[in-house]
């Protein structure tokens, strides 16, 4: 069994775009009920489902494995939730850690969120100077959620 164990943060400044270049992601959803999600994506050429379970402070199970991207691509225009998720990822390294700047478009559009992978829950950071608020406990910032409710919904 995977665990996850990650921090979610607003980002405060584009600043991010000159450290790394973006890789297109696109991803829905089969089950978005609280106590698990079934996610399907593709970046690049690749496909993944994932399941993760109910989160826990900033801890969930996850497991992932790699699928056809034919697959994938066909789940996610004919199975899956909509709207779609859409984003650009920059994996940033920082402090010893790689941060994941998500640059969200489609419904999401203009919303900006970074998340960073950590070892325990109260693993000490230091975080980027274009890191913001910390969202790791709001559920309108889940992936899962964005689907349910749009960036664009938001008031």
């Amino acid at each position: 069994m995977g665990k996850e164990i990650e921090r979610k943060y607003l980002v405060k400044s584009d600043e991010f775009k000159k450290l790394a270049k973006g890789t297109s992601y696109r991803q829905g959803y089969l089950s978005t009920v609280k106590e698990r999600t079934v996610r399907v994506r593709t970046i690049d050429d690749k496909g993944y489902l994932t399941i993760k379970g109910i989160t826990i402070g900033a801890s969930r199970v996850e497991y992932e494995y790699e699928i056809p991207a034919k697959e994938a691509d066909d789940m996610l225009s004919n199975l899956c939730e909509k709207p779609l998720i859409e984003k650009n990822r920059y994996k940033i390294p920082f402090a010893g850690l790689t941060w994941e700047v998500d640059e969200f478009f489609g419904d999401n559009d203009g919303l900006i969120v970074a998340e960073v992978e950590l070892k325990s829950e109260d693993q000490k950071i230091e975080k980027p100077a274009w890191i913001g608020k910390e969202v790791t406990t709001d559920p309108r910032y889940f992936n899962s959620n964005l689907t349910k409710n749009p960036f664009k919904n938001w008031k």
